[in-house]
């Protein structure tokens, strides 16, 4: 039976190949326009597509004047998703012993969106401190995130600024201890989506790429919200570690 595929996807999948096995290495150029129309009688839009779907799985990337080329897929390293984890922003292990691990962030006061007053169990408007945060491995961007907390629990006391202050980078169950907020448990959603243009010019990736989202949100004893983030990374880039411990 012949192939079914549309010549696109063939195209697309010939070309992932030849990257998985190595006959083109990262930083060759992809085969140009006209040798794909060429190799496969195909149609300008048709090898377009063909690469536009290189580019989203993170294979290439386009360089202006230059052409397509292979990008570098090696894991950055591993977010690590434990209980015993630092209870820090950037809970994360890098592949390279050398990395300088940092990271900025802006806090400002907002209304909920009604996605984010769902999450917090309050009212689409009410003002919450949303922080976003840019982590950096040897001062380039690797991860995103955005963090809101109801102004509710926190206006007021020494944790208000995520960043600032005397309980600075303590984390949220560091930050909220200190304002008598006991933080006994956190859920996690993992997702997927595109990149935003934004987010794939921070990122060093292409318009459209897939990225790995973590919806997590804190609770204190009384099971309230208080906390709740997207953390955003490249998926062509990072892996997620979950340590399951068993009980008796």
């Amino acid at each position: 039976m012949g192939d079914t595929r549309p010549v696109y996807q063939r195209i697309a999948d010939d070309l992932r190949d030849r990257i998985d096995s190595g006959d083109l290495k990262v930083g060759a150029q992809i085969p140009s326009r006209s040798e794909l129309k060429r190799a496969y009688e195909a149609s300008d839009q048709t090898v377009d597509r063909a690469v536009r779907v290189l580019k989203a799985a993170g294979y290439a990337q386009g360089q202006f004047g230059r052409g397509v080329f292979v990008t570098d897929r090696t894991p950055l390293g591993t977010l690590l998703r434990t209980t015993g984890a630092v209870d820090s922003p950037f809970a994360a292990q890098i592949s390279a012993a050398d990395t300088s691990l940092s990271w900025e962030a802006t806090s400002v006061t907002t209304p909920a969106p009604r996605n984010i007053a769902e999450r917090l169990g309050i009212e689409a408007g009410d003002r919450v401190m949303c922080t976003q945060y840019e982590y950096l491995a040897n001062r380039k961007p690797v991860q995103l995130a955005t963090s809101w907390e109801p102004l509710a629990i926190t206006e007021g006391t020494d944790v208000v600024f995520p960043e600032r202050g005397p309980y600075a980078k303590r984390g949220v169950r560091g930050r909220m201890a200190a304002i008598g907020v006991r933080v006994v448990r956190a859920s996690e959603l993992v997702g997927s989506r595109a990149a935003t243009s934004a987010e794939a010019e921070t990122l060093g990736c292409t318009p459209g790429q897939c990225l790995t989202v973590l919806e997590r949100t804190h609770y204190d004893e009384d099971n309230r919200p208080v906390e709740t983030s997207d953390v955003v990374v490249r998926a062509d880039r990072w892996r997620l570690e979950y340590v399951i411990d068993y009980t008796a």
